[in-house]
């Protein structure tokens, strides 16, 4: 029995063995000389992808710095996949800014990302233009964005002091990531709607409505990298991830017509409960439902309800993910966390320097080394690690790619960072110094190199927003404790069309001041 056993072991290894060797032999094989991925008859290079899918970023990366920024992927015959991959600078220039009426979002993009409905994201054209032109309007109104001060403020002495000082008395392994989620989430409904869900606090609350976010971007995602009769068999048949992702839809329809509902509720009663909390802010849905006739669009349940969920998807993801980077790199990087803390004692009064505190806004905004540190994070793990574009007619771009209507264009910001030829021989380190000039002042890079706000005239309206919120929250935490990240888990990306974590970030917290 013993023999048996020993020679069953025996097998099952040999066979790991020679499962190995030919994995990787045909991982070897399916790459050309020139560095592209192989194609093949039928299926084209989906072999490759499918292979590298679960490291895709940067699998892109290294095929992206052997072809100097630009590669045509080849999806399988009749599946509409055949993709231009670039981060090559001219080529994203060309695309956002200098040709931008000639690539709209596209058809496609609308496809994938239907949940959206006709939100800011999802429209082109005049639709867009008039939903950018009223977003623009209220984002940059003063009333607005001292609500936004104040709401930040509020969420981090409110929600995020107590639940880190929570974790640090216990010393309690806590994930970072679902924190940052829970006060983006908070924060941002607050700006959008005028309620807070109160879901950053010790009991970690289950969140129906961020759940669904994150079943959604996995689905769309898998989207991307799955031929379209694929999917539209899931959806049809309600199985698989199309199942996933029409219960995530049910989510956001019922939760944005609650919201839509107290809101015309509290309106017509003259009462907003959650503004005077932070000293009578407006909240983008108030501004919508009472200026409806001078902005020119139809603010009607369908409208609003895109708008709260395009708001909502913006504000909660991409700035808890640059949040987790954020503070994973600095957390290796002790000399990086040195500067940012003695950067902030500078703004302190001495007799207070070795005391706990929460920085508004103001008192952060122009620090320049905890700027750059933040700018490159998002330099290296972009929170919307990629995006796609449709041309109308035909082009050449300056890479020297035709491009045409039946082909998808897909920028890499996670790879743009990692580019030798973009951002030198020490692309990979994290330097905060890199967005530091000669004067000691915000070195600006173009936008079309550093794309994590997008570029053109679809640069990103919350740009301020989220610098302030994390700014905000970052000189708490740096500033107040220490982070220890687990070794037990590596901190690699999700699938996702997010920049999350696989697993999380977790850690261990202690105050740094008594």
């Amino acid at each position: 029995m013993f023999l048996k056993l020993c020679n069953s072991m025996a097998l099952i290894s040999l066979f790991d063995v020679l499962l190995g060797v030919i994995c990787f032999l045909f991982l070897y094989c399916s790459r050309n000389k020139d560095g592209c991925p192989k194609s093949y008859p039928i299926v084209g290079m989906m072999p490759g992808l499918l292979l590298n899918v679960h490291r895709i970023h940067d699998w892109c990366t290294e095929i992206l710095e052997t072809r100097h920024c630009s590669f045509l992927f080849k999806g399988p015959w009749f599946s509409n996949m055949n993709m231009l991959v670039t981060c090559d600078p001219a080529d994203v220039h060309h695309i956002m800014s200098s040709n931008f009426v000639n690539f709209p979002k596209g058809p496609e993009f609308k496809q994938m990302f239907d949940i959206l409905g006709d939100g800011i994201f999802n429209s082109d054209m005049d639709l867009w233009k008039n939903q950018r032109t009223a977003a623009q309007g209220f984002m940059k109104n003063h009333r607005f964005l001292k609500f936004l001060s104040r709401t930040s403020r509020y969420k981090v002495e409110g929600g995020l002091i107590p639940v880190m000082d929570h974790f640090a008395k216990r010393g309690l392994v806590v994930n970072l990531e679902d924190v940052f989620q829970r006060f983006t989430f908070d924060a941002t409904c607050i700006l959008v709607t005028g309620h807070d869900p109160r879901s950053l606090s010790i009991e970690f609350p289950e969140v129906l409505f961020s759940k669904s976010l994150d079943d959604a971007e996995e689905v769309i995602f898998y989207r991307h990298v799955r031929p379209r009769w694929f999917v539209k068999l899931q959806r049809w048949l309600n199985m698989g991830q199309e199942m996933k992702y029409r219960k995530a839809w049910q989510v956001f329809d019922d939760i944005t017509a609650e919201y839509i509902c107290r809101k015309r509720k509290e309106l017509n009663q003259g009462s907003n409960s959650i503004s005077q909390v932070v000293e009578e802010g407006v909240d983008l849905l108030t501004s919508y439902i009472t200026t409806e006739k001078s902005i020119g669009l139809e603010c009607d349940d369908k409208f609003l309800r895109d708008t709260i969920l395009n708001m909502m998807l913006a504000g909660r993801d991409t700035t808890s993910s640059a949040l987790t980077w954020f503070i994973w790199l600095v957390s290796r990087h002790p000399i990086v966390e040195n500067k940012i803390i003695e950067e902030l004692r500078s703004i302190v009064p001495a007799e207070e320097s070795n005391k706990r505190r929460v920085f508004d806004s103001e008192d952060v905004k122009n620090l320049v080394y905890l700027h750059g540190a933040l700018c490159e994070a998002l330099r290296l793990y972009p929170p919307v690690p990629f995006q796609h574009k449709e041309p109308l007619k035909p082009d050449v771009l300056p890479s020297g790619h035709p491009v045409n209507p039946n082909m998808r264009i897909l920028f890499n910001l996670y790879s743009m960072g990692r580019m030798k030829s973009i951002w030198g021989d020490d692309c990979f380190e994290f330097k905060p110094e890199r967005w530091i000039n000669g004067r000691g002042g915000i070195k600006h890079e173009p936008s079309y190199k550093f794309l994590s706000f997008n570029a053109g005239p679809r640069t990103c309206l919350g740009k301020e927003t989220a610098f302030i919120q994390m700014k905000t929250v970052a000189s708490a935490i740096v500033y107040n404790y220490r982070v220890h990240v687990s070794d037990e888990t590596p901190i690699v990306p999700a699938v996702s069309i997010i920049l999350h974590t696989k697993d999380g970030l977790m850690a261990r917290i202690s105050t740094r001041w008594d």
